[in-house]
């Protein structure tokens, strides 16, 4: 296959690769910046396609790939590494300050809905978002683990009906 019959199939390709670049990004311009680094990858990497096989196939391949190392990629830009004797920045907490002014107030008005709950259904749901497991709620209380699955969802359906501005 020439160059040219390559690059047009590939321009003809173009369609169905936006369409999967947004699938993937869920963002117009994301979705284009990934189209346009496929297709460079797709030119610059011709010599390795094998003729009379699914071009289509094939680029959606490099697609998803560029996606993925793309994705990691930002993941791995997120995260602190501390390095410091006593791990000083994961064990500090984070200050309220550089907040937007309305999260204080949200925070106080959540926290007293949650306060408010009874006891049998506020201390499973504080468990659960402290990172505890049903298992360990259930042992903890001494009850059916059921029962605690249930408690913390009628908590969170008390919660969401009473705190219905926050959705």
């Amino acid at each position: 296959m020439s160059n040219n019959d390559f690059n047009t199939e590939l321009i003809g390709l173009s369609n169905s690769l936006e369409f999967f670049a947004l699938s993937l990004t869920r963002n117009d311009e994301d979705a284009k910046d990934l189209l346009q680094e496929t297709m460079v990858k797709a030119i610059t990497y011709r010599d390795k396609f094998v003729e009379k096989t699914n071009l289509k196939a094939w680029c959606y391949t490099i697609m998803k790939n560029t996606f993925i190392n793309n994705y990691r990629r930002a993941i791995k830009a997120n995260t602190i590494i501390d390095q410091t004797e006593d791990l000083y920045f994961l064990n500090s907490k984070r200050s309220e300050d550089g907040t937007i002014p309305d999260s204080a107030l949200a925070y106080k008005e959540i926290r007293s809905k949650v306060d408010a709950l009874e006891d049998d259904y506020r201390i499973p749901f504080e468990m659960h978002n402290k990172g505890y497991k049903y298992k360990e709620i259930a042992d903890y209380l001494d009850l059916p683990i059921g029962t605690v699955k249930s408690r913390i969802f009628l908590a969170r359906r008390r919660l969401m009906d009473q705190l219905k501005e926050y959705r």
